[in-house]
């Protein structure tokens, strides 16, 4: 029973130290590796459907006349983009490790909104459907964005406007688009069945909780196979680390102007990490995909934070 009521508690923290764990034991103790060599890759490939059914059970609370713009969507997309010309403008005739490292900031900026925000904003109190409508604006957005600033970051990028804009958009409607669809439907066709998935309290978020096992899994194997001085390897997921405070209290202050701080802070700060790892592998320096990776750790370590307050205070004041 202990045990229960901790992993309540700290349920984000226990998954990303089962992921950790499974990881190590499979992919470093010998007689398990072939079965973490045949299993771990059917989790990955599972993932973009693990995501899907965590959105359709959350945006099966959603009514369609709740979904509307606000002004706090604007000024954040507004910091997003300000900060990602800065991080730009400061790599302008840099090299090494100091270029490595702003590349590494640059990329966790513009990551896209995690379309699971929704499922931690939920929990802390925040608008399903203001994040919901953000996140859709923020994926289009970054599509849009990363033509243009990408080969200003690697002058040899190439980055076609409709490859680029394409893939982000596919990525959208698998695991945003259509859960959202599918929701839909069910409370319009289906109320009873829609009834009977609200009734199920914090499901999405235990899925949640699954699927960011599986992330720390593949997050710490970037991390060890990396190939970097220790100083660098060290640097590089720290800063994210710096990232992540920054994000989540812009879109908190930003937020909180509007009545609406959670989901503030969750659409600054909680990033799509698995399209930020695949950008940079893609267009950037393969080596600075460590910064996404450090940030899944420090993203969730916030939010098992802010899960820790609002349990034990009632809200998340800061």
């Amino acid at each position: 029973m202990q045990f229960i009521a901790f992993f309540k508690k700290w349920t984000l923290l226990c998954a990303m130290a089962a992921g950790a764990g499974v990881y190590l034991l499979f992919a470093e103790v010998g007689p398990l590796q072939p079965v973490g060599c045949a299993v771990g890759p059917l989790f990955v490939q599972a993932m973009p459907l693990l995501i899907f059914a965590i959105l359709y059970v959350t945006f099966c609370k959603i009514r369609l006349h709740d979904l509307h713009f606000t002004a706090w969507h604007v000024w954040v997309q507004a910091v997003r983009v300000v900060l990602a010309l800065l991080l730009v403008a400061a790599m302008r005739g840099l090299d090494g490790a100091p270029k490595l490292l702003l590349e590494g900031a640059f990329v966790c900026v513009m990551c896209p909104t995690a379309a699971a925000a929704a499922v931690v904003t939920d929990k802390l109190g925040g608008s399903i459907a203001s994040m919901t409508v953000y996140t859709l604006v923020d994926n289009l957005l970054t599509a849009l964005l990363i033509p243009l600033l990408f080969p200003l970051v690697e002058c040899g990028a190439d980055v076609g406007f409709a490859a680029s804009f394409l893939a982000i958009l596919e990525r959208v409607a698998l695991v945003l688009v259509l859960p959202f669809c599918c929701a839909m439907a069910t409370r319009r066709w289906l109320p009873a069945l829609a009834a009977r998935i609200q009734g199920v309290r914090n499901l999405a978020f235990y899925m949640w909780a699954f699927n960011l096992s599986v992330v720390m899994g593949i997050t710490l194997h970037n991390i060890l196979t990396a190939r970097l001085a220790g100083a660098t390897l060290a640097l590089l997921v720290a800063v994210p680390l710096v990232v992540t405070f920054v994000l989540f209290a812009l879109g908190k202050a930003i937020g909180r102007r509007y009545g609406d701080s959670v989901s503030g802070g969750q659409a600054l700060g909680q990033k799509n990490t698995i399209v930020g790892i695949w950008l940079t592998v893609t267009y950037l320096n393969p080596t600075a995909a460590i910064a996404p990776c450090a940030y899944v750790v420090w993203q969730n370590t916030v939010n098992a934070w802010q899960l820790w307050c609002k349990e034990k205070y009632g809200a998340v004041k800061w």
